[in-house]
């Protein structure tokens, strides 16, 4: 069995702009007398590899904790694209995909309005990408998130696939269980058999 660790580191990770800078506060230090050493540390929800649950853009949707851990886990299929990811691009890809869908792109995979809607469509679980969204910023009304978020599809954005062969793995993104939240860092892995 081989893992790949397909995380962003969270204090290093660029931040998508508009969001907060994550920060680490050294509160006791051995090196400096203190019995122990103890951090506190400040972030976002959209930190570094984080999960979107359907409460960021539906009003009502589920938040992060409400999910069950089990659907952070499961039979994954890495896809290697880059751009903008159309419907006709999903109904091609579909036939040959595992339900949770990761997009590998060096940060430039992302879905259309009818690419996000061909894997609601056809019930996909969990939509990932290594870019900072699932979609570009260009659209102000965020048409992907809403679509996919809807659907109760959660998005696991900002991922690191820079060492992972297009494929199908199995896959860990558990989200920290945070009451309430629209997203969440994840620690996200892929397991090869």
């Amino acid at each position: 069995m081989k893992v790949i660790d397909i995380s962003r580191e969270l204090f290093s990770a660029p931040v998508y702009p508009g969001d907060p800078m994550p920060r680490r506060d050294l509160l006791r230090r051995m090196d400096l007398g203190d019995v122990c050493n103890l951090s506190g540390f400040y972030t976002g929800c959209h930190g570094a590899t984080h999960i979107d649950a359907p409460c960021h853009f539906i009003e009502d949707g589920k938040t992060v904790g409400q999910f069950a851990p089990e659907r952070f886990l499961g039979e994954c299929t890495v896809i290697e694209m880059r751009g903008i990811i159309t419907g006709s691009d999903i109904d091609r890809i579909l036939p040959h995909a595992k339900k949770n869908i990761l997009f590998k792109g060096e940060g430039e995979a992302f879905l259309s309005e009818s690419g996000a809607f061909a894997l609601t469509d056809a019930g996909v679980l969990l939509v990932g990408t290594d870019a900072f969204s699932i979609e570009t910023d260009k659209d102000e009304t965020y048409p992907a998130h809403r679509e996919l978020l809807g659907a109760g599809v959660p998005i696991l954005e900002g991922l690191n696939l820079s060492n992972v062969e297009p494929g199908d793995y199995r896959f860990i993104a558990l989200p920290l269980l945070l009451g309430g939240a629209e997203a969440s860092p994840v620690r996200a892995i892929l397991i090869m058999e």
